[in-house]
């Protein structure tokens, strides 16, 4: 742990290793006459100076920004692009400061601080439209709801919840400075909107005289120019800083969010966003809100299991199949050529137990249940989203925006240039041939991924059918089968099911890995223009190959495993050499759970333990553009193992509710302890993952339909229930020989015949001539032998009828709850109405203000303006103007 560091250790130095640290000035308040003065008259003595301070030497002007490297005597080109990239920081407005070697830790790394003042900070809030108060905020909050101190336990401090006033607000102008609430120049624009600006010229800043299109931090990062570049901290995360000065937010936010033992309260979102900025603020938002609603799914999917326990008396089917004189007498046909016996249903009564807690009643209603759940979580977030766009200023933060925002890549790497109609000046553009040609080669390679991926699933297919009979033939006589509890469980199906899961899920993580590099590249060879297109762009590629690495063997086994057998004497087979698997009587419902289970928990495990032990063991991670894209991509996954196969296990919301409340507070914790602190940047929302979720769950009423129906056993025994049972009583005896149809052994062919020794002793000791088998087929002797009877065709008939009566259900509910659902509540509108009144009648005002103080030059005798005149020294200052259309 850190904690065995020197007390004496400054925060930049900890910085280094990750842990680091830097003050926020919210508390520090100094007019520019003091500032002038100190500057020009002393600096403070470096022993007396606090370890924990972040302020330059004078004290005064707060580090906003820290680049470290290493002087390298042979690196002559890395002394020139320093000298010059930081000759035109300072040309750019910002003021440098650096720390000699003499004062790291290693003895070799200086460190340069950056510090933005307020002409720079006024001019990028100008272009950058960031949003500041000008008026406190004068609508009353709610009243307190009923009873709710039964929520007291899960509440943070006040101070920690809202930790700033609530104002009105409105875009920066730096020629109307007066108009915003300015108590002090120096605290008026919060760090995470300070250490942005910085960034935002960092990566257009110049750094060769000869080439101007070299620019950007990004580049000397790359290069080895820079070792590192990151905002600070502001303090150390287990201590409150020695400055008093400081808020120690850090300390805060671990104290009360990024440890386990706070797992059931509420989240500070208001905190994350002032101290990290929005983008990670709605993340942690969203992940908070999707862990609240997997609370409703999970209760509602144990109450389903609960059910399948308690009902177990009722499970008639299992009953005749753990009988002695039904399941005991009934002999199957083998389950695959040469290697495999005839075997007795009664083997699998314990797997048709297994399969009735999942494959029950309660399963439709809990299919239906989450096809509409999956509605109020997309309705609600849109409204919960929709509150904190006015809370955190994101209403008015549009695309166009963010179009004026081009990354850094893009300018380099674009040579053509072009008059934006919009800005009427020129920009860099990608030609149309380039752009189509990028886009090609970027799809071909997607595409030839994940055939990769389709590739290994056939692989393990065909794992699955070789082996097979292998585990057959060696289990037969295994001693595993004398074990008292579980020895009737270990069969032939579960062991391949269990070891083709476990292979798949090596699989998975390895494709994931080497496409996870693929990804980034091709999209980075696409050059997109923006930063949010960029997001996009890589958003699609790696879920769509995620999508097809994850879920096609749970598709497998859900939609095509038993559904292309054929029937004894006439087998369907893959490639024409291994005989296509079967579904047990019991069905392939229990598989499926199986497959879900062991490839969603191995990967939540998986990456509990990369998010966990990994930073933990490196200590040197640096928060990067895309790490908020793998907690995002982490958690989409997941919410497709909840509702696209959720009919074949109701438990997995749960699981998924406990693994989102250890992620919670793994993620907070990473990034309050492990990460540097990131560049605060803004998001209007989840962005493209949005439109993912929404896909899910459109597909999801689909897939679990067809689960219902083809999966599961629950439309054949309905059909039996109600139109084939013998006598007039509804019931379900007979089922189980209903369902199976008869084989005349002496039919079949040599190549599916077992080979001798591989029947078990009772076969030979009767004058056994049938065998069964599942489906509906007439039987030998009949004149339509072996075709599919009536009853095949009612069921067929039946299953497809609920598909079609379950999806329109659940669509019609879907579509009705979110017509019934606003996306923006009432009083957010309210508010957004009442600030834009506001800044129409303020500016209006101020106007007149200023028009008064114009006309009282010439006439004294007219009402002199009240409002406080701010006034600015100017500074000359180089604008990255070529970099801002």
């Amino acid at each position: 742990m850190n904690r065995g560091k020197s007390s004496d250790e400054t925060l930049i130095e900890m910085d280094r290793t990750a842990w680091s640290g830097g003050e926020e000035n919210n508390g520090f308040h100094a007019s520019s006459d003091k500032e002038t003065l100190r500057l020009e008259n002393a600096e403070v003595d470096k022993q007396q100076q606090s370890k924990d301070s972040v302020y330059f030497r004078d004290g005064v002007r707060r580090i906003d920004f820290v680049l470290s490297y290493i002087d390298d005597k042979v690196g002559e080109k890395k002394q020139d692009r320093r000298k010059e990239f930081e000759a035109n920081l300072e040309k750019a407005g910002l003021e440098l400061e650096t720390e000699d070697k003499s004062e790291s830790e290693d003895g070799k790394t200086y460190f340069l601080k950056i510090h933005v003042p307020w002409e720079v900070l006024a001019t990028y809030a100008d272009v950058l439209k960031i949003k500041v108060p000008f008026k406190t905020n004068d609508i009353p909050d709610k009243k307190d709801v009923p009873m709710s101190w039964l929520c007291t336990p899960y509440r943070l401090p006040e101070n920690v919840m809202q930790p700033e006033p609530d104002y009105f607000t409105a875009t920066f102008d730096k020629s109307k400075t007066d108009f915003f609430l300015i108590e002090d120049k120096d605290t008026f624009f919060p760090p995470s909107t300070r250490n942005r600006i910085v960034y935002y010229i960092l990566s257009r800043c110049p750094y060769s005289k000869e080439d101007k299109e070299k620019k950007g931090i990004k580049r000397l990062l790359n290069n080895g120019t820079y070792a590192a570049a990151f905002p600070l901290h502001d303090s150390r995360y287990w201590t409150k800083s020695r400055d008093a000065n400081c808020d120690s937010e850090r300390y805060s936010l671990y104290k009360h969010w990024a440890r386990f033992s706070r797992f059931y309260k509420e989240q500070p979102l208001n905190l994350i966003r002032k101290y990290y900025g929005e983008k990670i603020g709605i993340y942690f938002a969203w992940l908070g809100f999707y862990t609240e609603m997997l609370s409703y799914a999970a209760v509602v999917g144990l109450l389903c299991f609960i059910y399948g326990v308690a009902s177990f008396d009722e499970n008639v089917w299992s009953k005749e199949i753990c009988n002695e004189t039904i399941g005991g007498q009934i002999v199957m046909c083998p389950l695959c050529d040469k290697k495999c016996g005839y075997w007795k249903l009664i083997t699998t009564c314990s797997s048709s137990w297994q399969s009735y807690l999942f494959d029950n009643t309660a399963t439709v209603f809990f299919a239906i249940f989450m096809g509409i759940w999956v509605t109020l979580f997309l309705e609600f977030w849109k409204r919960r989203q929709a509150r904190l766009e006015y809370e955190w200023d994101l209403v008015d933060l549009e695309e166009e925006q963010q179009q004026l925002q081009l990354r850094p890549e893009y300018e380099t790497k674009c040579t053509h240039r072009r008059l934006n109609r919009v800005t009427q000046e020129m920009e860099p553009y990608l030609p149309v041939t380039s752009k189509c040609a990028r886009s090609v080669l970027s799809g071909a390679t997607v595409l030839f991924w994940i055939s990769l991926i389709i590739a290994s699933i056939i692989g393990v297919i065909a794992y699955r059918l070789a082996v097979f009979a292998a585990f057959a033939s060696i289990m037969k006589d295994s001693p595993t089968n004398k074990l008292d509890v579980v020895g009737s469980l270990i069969t032939p199906q579960l062991a391949t099911s269990v070891t083709a899961s476990c292979i798949n899920f090596v699989i998975i993580m390895i494709l994931n890995f080497l496409y996870e590099r693929v990804a980034i590249k091709i999209t980075d060879m696409e050059v997109p223009k923006t930063h949010v297109e960029y997001e996009n762009k890589l958003t699609v590629k790696m879920f769509l190959f995620q999508f097809v690495n994850y879920y096609s063997s749970c598709f497998y086994v859900a939609f095509f495993k038993g559904k292309f057998v054929g029937y004894p004497g006439d087998y369907a087979y893959m490639f024409g050499k291994w005989r296509n698997e079967e579904c047990e009587p019991g069905g392939c419902l229990i598989e499926l759970t199986t497959q879900l289970v062991i490839v969603m928990v191995g990967k939540q495990v998986w990456g509990n333990i990369q998010e966990a032990l990994v930073p933990w063991l490196r200590n040197w991670w640096s928060f990067g553009q895309l790490g908020l894209f793998y907690e995002y991509l982490e958690m989409v996954i997941q919410f497709g193992f909840i509702t696209l196969f959720v009919a074949s296990f109701p438990l997995a919301p749960l699981l998924a509710l406990m693994n989102n409340i250890l992620e919670v507070r793994v993620d907070a914790w990473k990034f309050t302890t492990q990460f540097r602190r990131p560049v605060a940047a803004k998001a209007h929302g989840i962005g493209a993952w949005d439109e993912i979720l929404n896909m899910i769950a459109v597909f999801s009423v689909v897939t679990n339909a067809f689960i219902v129906s083809f999966t599961s056993d629950m439309i054949p025994r309905l059909v039996y229930k109600y139109a084939y049972h013998p006598g007039s009583e509804s019931t379900m005896e007979g089922y189980i020989n209903n369902s199976l149809s008869v084989f005349n052994i002496s039919e079949f062919r040599p190549e599916n015949r077992p080979d001798d020794g591989e029947n078990p002793e009772w076969f030979y000791g009767s004058n056994i001539t049938t065998c069964r088998y599942r489906d509906y087929r007439y039987p030998p002797g009949h004149e339509k032998q072996y075709t599919h009877t009536m009853q095949f065709w009612h069921i067929l008939a039946a299953r497809l009828a609920f598909i079609i009566i379950m999806e329109h259900v659940v669509f019609v509910v879907k579509f009705f709850v979110a017509w019934l659902i606003p996306d923006v509540p009432s009083d957010v509108k309210a508010r957004i109405k009442r600030e834009r009144y506001l800044i129409q009648e303020y500016l209006h005002n101020y106007e007149l203000e200023k028009l008064k103080i114009q006309l009282g030059q010439n006439d004294p005798n007219i009402e002199q303006c009240t409002c406080p005149a701010t006034v600015a020294t100017p500074v000359k200052l180089e604008m990255l103007s070529d970099c801002l259309t």
